[in-house]
């Protein structure tokens, strides 16, 4: 299964009732794992045999949690075709819960099998062993036993896709695959890179823009922030016990204190003078001014107009009016400039 694969089922999580679903993976190459008995799981721990678990040897290395995993797991053989379609039918049409648990355990191997593939991305593989189980359980609940395909084949879908969408959440403290076209770009950035040399070509952003399938300036952005590694604002800036951190030199774009109390007392001024203002008014006046001009959820001008039995465009026609009053009364008042600020002085 290649990259381009990988990276549609990111951004969504497929849908069942797709006819191509087991079409993105190799189903006759998971199945041919699967019928190892387990010796794909050998070697993923050095220095560690899963053959015999029932007396292991003096010898042999205590085991951590991931060798325990993968001998439990071997416990549980491979299914058939045709055990896999009898108790996915039992779970499907009956909720036989049993059935469903057989269905899961028998392909445990399997979520060891993807997360191995990403174990270079990943430091911590029972993380992606995890992940990919929860994806092993939705494939459980949504596989239809009667569209003829093998339920190894469909699980794999889902398992990588929440092995891939894990990774991109967790692979950095700063989350650099937002976006479909990202994901793409942070799983086969490098890949094409590395693709082009060997042709001979150079990987400049804009080819690598066009054989990808993106924008040049979304390789940019891609490519500037993979080069820059994560970084604590609490590291110090120096080697050296009395060196700063990065508080002290990064810009703090938060407004002042004496800015925000200013703020508020022409905010608490501004109040004020508009309800000054509204005293001047009629009821149909103030009423534009409460429910069109000073809220966050204004109603229509034909809800007005019904309200007081008028025609819409008399309402438009006062609200227009009182827009320019309202700005004349604040200019005088509060010394307003044209544009809103606040003249030093009167001027």
């Amino acid at each position: 299964m290649d990259d381009e694969d990988n990276i549609e089922i990111v951004d969504e999580i497929p849908s069942p009732d797709s006819a191509e679903t087991a079409s993105v993976v190799d189903g006759q190459k998971l199945l041919s794992s699967l019928d190892t008995s387990g010796e794909d799981l050998d070697g993923l721990v050095p220095g560690v045999a899963l053959g015999d678990t029932e007396s292991p040897s003096k010898d042999i290395v205590r085991a951590d949690p991931l060798t325990q995993y993968l001998a439990e797991i071997k416990k549980h053989p491979p299914l058939t075709r045709e055990e896999e379609h009898e108790l996915a039918v039992k779970f499907r049409d009956f909720g036989d819960k049993e059935a469903g648990y057989k269905l899961i355990v028998s392909n445990l191997r399997l979520v060891v099998i993807i997360a191995r593939e990403y174990q270079k991305n990943f430091q911590n593989i029972l993380d992606l062993v995890q992940e990919g189980n929860i994806g092993l359980l939705e494939a459980v609940n949504q596989f239809d036993p009667f569209r003829g395909i093998r339920f190894p084949s469909y699980a794999a879908y889902w398992v990588r896709a929440y092995i891939l969408r894990y990774l991109i959440n967790n692979i950095r403290l700063v989350k650099v695959g937002t976006t479909q076209a990202q994901r793409k770009l942070f799983f086969n950035l490098q890949k094409e890179k590395d693709k082009l040399e060997s042709e001979g070509f150079s990987p400049e952003a804009k080819l690598l823009a066009s054989r990808l399938g993106v924008k040049e300036s979304e390789v940019i952005e891609m490519e500037q922030r993979l080069a820059l590694p994560d970084l604590s604002v609490d590291a110090p800036v120096r080697a050296g016990e009395d060196s700063s951190d990065y508080h002290g030199i990064i810009s703090d774009n938060a407004p002042s204190l004496e800015s925000q109390v200013a703020d508020s007392q022409f905010a608490a001024t501004l109040r004020a003078t508009v309800e000054e203002f509204k005293k001047t008014l009629r009821e149909r006046e103030r009423v534009i001014i409460d429910k069109r001009l000073f809220t966050e959820d204004p109603i229509t001008l034909q809800e007005i107009a019904d309200e007081f039995g008028l025609s819409r465009e008399r309402i438009r026609q006062v609200e227009a009016r009182l827009k320019g009053e309202l700005k004349t009364y604040l200019k005088l008042k509060l010394q307003l400039g044209d544009e809103g600020e606040i003249l030093v002085g009167g001027e």
